[in-house]
């Protein structure tokens, strides 16, 4: 175990390197995807939404398209969306134009300065994440972490939910050991005993709960998560093509607002069964994390005020090496081209 342990501490300062160096490289991309063919359009790649949410059925039935059309785009589909980090590297290496992640992440991205910037946010996921114990561990206050390991994946979401979680209730952090695992890796981990607690969200958090007899030991809601989801553009893609992010950007607004009020509709949108799919516990438990969720809406001064708590916790804890200054990076979707 301490090899794959190990492994993927290499793996994550592996990253910070290319991402890094990605930001180096930046200055000297140019907006080479802005057209596709002989169709005349702007191309605006996004990662691939899966099975659910706003842009799965956007995908499905069309609707995405015609909204982009409107402003003379249309969407390309790469790869699968994920965690921010290995996203904001393709942002940056002009691999990918949009990506949506968590404040935190983009915070520790940002203190790399890559070529993005953020146009858009999300409420805090108050019943999605949290950290994860196994039924009957005995482990029954967050004070019962002291001396245990808990997995995180680096400067992110989980990260910020166990450091958050600690200093609210008081427990040094120098007192519970973090385990660095990709998310995809720590499931198993705790499946098999080799730690005693996950840090996580929403993606992995449900089938968790709903199947791995595990529960929420606190949620992101108990500790006063401040972590909101953050939309994010390529810096160069939104000075070429501003109408063409607003469009993106209107689109999601309303179907946020759709897929709070009807979370069914939204899920299993291509189909019921693989992988990807939810039933049972994990389908209610999808639902209402919908339901729980805001709409994607433009980034307000309150959202800036918690940003910044959210930077001075994370170099009060020494996840960045200072305060990241992360106000050049945000824009203001309202007053883009076609608003």
């Amino acid at each position: 175990m301490r090899t794959l342990i190990n492994r993927a501490l290499l793996a994550a300062g592996a990253a910070v390197l290319t991402l890094s160096a990605a930001g180096c490289a930046s200055t000297q991309s140019t907006d080479t995807a802005s057209a596709s063919g002989n169709s005349g359009k702007i191309v605006i790649r996004i990662p691939d939404p899966g099975n659910s949410g706003s842009l799965a059925l956007g995908k499905k039935d069309g609707s995405l398209a015609a909204a982009l059309a409107k402003v003379g785009a249309t969407v390309q589909w790469t790869g699968s969306a994920g965690a921010f980090a290995p996203a904001a590297q393709e942002l940056d290496a002009n691999e990918l134009d949009v990506a949506e992640g968590s404040i935190t992440s983009a915070i520790a991205a940002l203190a790399q300065k890559p070529g993005f910037d953020l146009f858009a946010a999300v409420a805090p996921d108050k019943v999605g994440e949290g950290i994860l114990v196994k039924d009957g561990s005995g482990i029954d206050s967050v004070a019962d972490l002291a001396g245990k390991k808990v997995v995180v994946w680096h400067g992110g979401t989980s990260e910020y939910l166990l450091l958050k979680a600690l200093a609210e209730n008081g427990v040094p952090a120098s007192s519970v050991q973090r385990v660095y695992l990709e998310p995809n890796q720590s499931a198993a981990v705790l499946h098999s005993g080799q730690v005693d607690a996950w840090a996580t969200w929403a993606q992995f958090s449900i089938a968790e709960r709903a199947s791995a007899g595990e529960h929420f030991l606190v949620t992101g809601g108990q500790v006063g998560s401040q972590n909101y989801a953050v939309w994010a553009v390529r810096t160069a893609f939104e000075k070429a093509h501003p109408a063409v992010v607003k469009a993106l950007y209107d689109y999601l607004h309303a179907e946020d607002l759709k897929q709070e009020q009807d979370p069914d509709s939204f899920i299993n949108v291509f189909h019921t069964s693989g992988p990807d799919a939810v039933s049972g516990t994990a389908l209610q438990l999808t639902a209402q994390d919908y339901q729980a969720g805001g709409p994607t809406s433009p980034i307000t001064s309150s959202d800036i005020s918690d940003f910044e708590d959210v930077a001075q916790f994370f170099a009060q804890q020494k996840v960045t090496s200072g305060v990241v200054d992360f106000k050049p990076y945000l824009l203001d979707v309202t007053t883009l081209a076609g608003s």
